[in-house]
């Protein structure tokens, strides 16, 4: 065995494993590595083991991101895990979505580090292998590394920096680590990101065995993604962790917000955008492969909305987590609505009991491109009140239905988004948007959408639409043939607004950053920032100063990556889920059978959001095994 193969007695006191599993393991673990880099085929099945703790971004119970903020809402009788943080039910005993120990729905990131680590320092071993390849493999293995350490810190804080592997003949000094100042964590994190990219592929050129792989262009977007969060202000300048240090008596967060950090950002953003723009990234627009039906240009822009998401490998996505689908029996057969086709209305493989909140479709523009407050053109005060659909209305409402006025003279987002009572799901089968059999939701008591199956229904009356493939057919019984893609961790949309957000926080709100926003925002058919404020706006100069269009940035980012896992994560590093997790989710009264009763506001869930939950606590046991830990403020 070489010297620096981890011993399991260090992962026991810095992760809590036994004593007596260590011994029992050790006699196997060196033949095991000897044989793990005797031969390139071998050693390529323990990259993939190291790609094999990617976090599943996908997954209802894995990412905490989808269920543990206030963007989707499940039945009362769910027990999703990460649901229960949402519901205030975070705790310091086994916590719930643990990634620091892979318990209650995670993986442990901290094991993937070790075998990244392993990877790193033994494949110079391979004897089969060109250089240039192991550089390749190596430099995978420093981004996975790089992308895990990240994954922890937006969960933890500061976190303990595992750089190498810890000595078998390690004292319990070396053994028992402090966490690292966040500050250093970045640092890390973008050493790491900046050596990955200098031996990683541009991008995947052996599509077919490949895709899904670290790539430059990835590396570089996550670098950006990284360095935004580094300088956003929950790690920059953050007063409510002073005094908060670690048993070295180092401060773990800084206190006085550090320009510099935006300026990097914005560097860093910028370096990604020419690169992934030079190797062919671009925004998606559907091209219609029907090409009997003459599709209106307001379904076309809705299927480039929706498609950007649930195309897969479309050339918008930089990367695209292979290890994580988005399937049946996962993500889209929660999305999509029982008795979206009255024909198969027995069909459970549409389970429908993903449901935003009437918040999140207040948070979408008018067709203006203005908030719904802030468009004198638009009936705020009205939006409850009910509306037949015309025939002016047809590609996004059911012509002569009854619905609420909120669903009316919406952007396009909204209705490529959201599914709900009256609106169009285009797709599935019907591909004629002039035709008269396009589904549509019937909702409320009694029809097909409603609460039929009581774990199969949306509780507050809408359905994130946007995830689900319009190609997919639902079929009799429990048939759903699905069109699976991988999640799209990180699309050039997203780029493009971390790119204007990092502008304008250094220069304020120049034409560059404007461009960028608006660029999003023209795929979506919304009219220019300065078109929709100057004309439509109760505040036409707002986009004009930095703290105006720092709000307007903001919810561009909330509405074009909305159900994609970004909103809680950047309410967070925004400082901004205080706010914004102690409103109340609420919905439609679904239980009534009338239009009248249908469109009520009410409540269905009282969430409360305090400072302490902006960081997971530590689980005590490992505070316990590693006394130099410190756990976080509040738990």
């Amino acid at each position: 065995m070489r010297k620096y193969i981890i011993s399991l007695a260090a992962v026991i006191l810095l992760f809590l494993a036994s004593c007596n599993k260590y011994l029992n393991i050790v006699p196997d673990l060196a033949p095991t590595i000897d044989n793990a880099f005797a031969l390139r085929s071998q050693a390529e099945k323990f990259l993939f083991t190291c790609y094999s703790y990617m976090p599943s971004h996908a997954s209802l119970t894995g990412n905490p991101a989808l269920l543990g903020g206030d963007e989707l809402w499940l039945v009362p009788t769910s027990d999703n895990v990460p649901w229960k943080i949402a519901r205030g039910n975070q705790r310091i005993v086994d916590s719930y979505v643990n990634y620091w120990q892979g318990t209650q729905g995670a993986k442990d990131l901290y094991e993937g580090i070790r075998q990244c680590n392993i990877l790193i320092e033994n494949i110079g071993r391979v004897p089969d292998m060109e250089q240039s390849e192991k550089d390749r493999w190596t430099a995978e293995a420093e981004f996975l590394k790089a992308y895990y350490n990240f994954y922890l810190v937006r969960m933890y804080g500061p976190i303990v920096l595992m750089k190498k592997n810890i000595p078998i003949d390690a004292g319990e000094d070396e053994v028992r680590l402090p966490q690292s100042p966040v500050d250093s964590c970045f640092s890390y994190i973008v050493q790491l990101l900046d050596d990955a990219a200098n031996n990683l592929p541009d991008r995947i050129s052996d599509e077919a065995s490949e895709l899904g792989r670290a790539t430059k262009a990835i590396a570089l977007s996550v670098k950006a993604d990284v360095l935004v969060t580094a300088a956003s202000p929950l790690y920059n300048g953050n007063k409510d962790y002073s005094g908060f240090v670690n048993s070295a008596g180092l401060a773990l967060f800084n206190t006085t917000a550090d320009p510099k950090k935006w300026e990097r950002a914005k560097a860093a953003c910028k370096e990604a955008i020419d690169f992934v723009q030079s190797v062919g990234y671009r925004l998606y627009y559907y091209k219609p492969s029907f090409s009997q039906y003459d599709l209106s240009e307001v379904t076309l822009t809705k299927m480039s909305i929706r498609g950007a998401v649930t195309e897969k490998w479309n050339p918008e996505i930089i990367w695209g987590n292979t290890n994580s689908m988005a399937d049946q029996g996962g993500i889209q057969g929660s999305a999509t609505p029982r008795g979206l086709d009255p024909a198969h209305l027995d069909n459970q493989g549409t389970r429908g009991s993903l449901a935003p909140p009437l918040k999140i479709a207040n948070m979408f523009y008018t067709v203006n491109g203005l908030p719904i407050r802030d468009d004198k053109d638009w009936d705020y005060a009205g939006r409850f009140n009910l509306k037949i659909a015309g025939q002016q209305d047809k590609f996004n409402l059911k012509e002569g239905y009854t619905t609420a006025q909120i669903n009316f003279n919406r952007e396009p987002r909204y209705y490529a988004d959201l599914g709900f009572d009256g609106g169009i799901w285009y797709g599935q089968g019907h591909y004629d948007d002039n035709g008269s059999d396009l589904f549509y939701l019937q909702a409320k008591q009694g029809q097909p959408a409603s609460k039929i199956v009581e774990s199969a229904y949306s509780t507050t009356g809408y359905w994130p639409k946007k995830l689900v493939n319009f190609q997919n057919i639902i079929g009799s019984g429990n048939t759903y043939t699905v069109q699976a893609y991988p999640w799209p961790v990180i699309r050039l949309a997203d780029i493009y607004l971390l790119y204007a957000e990092a502008i304008n926080e250094v220069d304020g709100p120049v034409a560059d950053a404007l461009n960028y926003v608006d660029t999003v925002r023209a795929r979506a058919g919304v009219p220019s920032v300065e078109q929709a404020w100057t004309l439509h706006s109760r505040t036409p100069d707002k986009f004009k100063s930095k703290e105006g269009f720092r709000e307007i940035i903001h919810q561009e980012r909330l509405i074009e990556l909305a159900f994609e896992g970004k909103r809680f994560w950047d309410l967070r590093r925004w400082k901004q889920a205080v706010s914004e997790l102690n409103n109340p989710i609420t919905g439609w009264d679904i239980d009534q059978a009338s239009a009248e009763g249908y469109y009520r506001e009410r409540t269905i869930f009282n969430q409360t959001f305090s400072t302490k939950d902006y960081l997971w606590p530590l689980n005590e046991n490992v505070l316990l095994a590693n006394y130099k830990l410190k756990q976080n403020p509040g738990w």
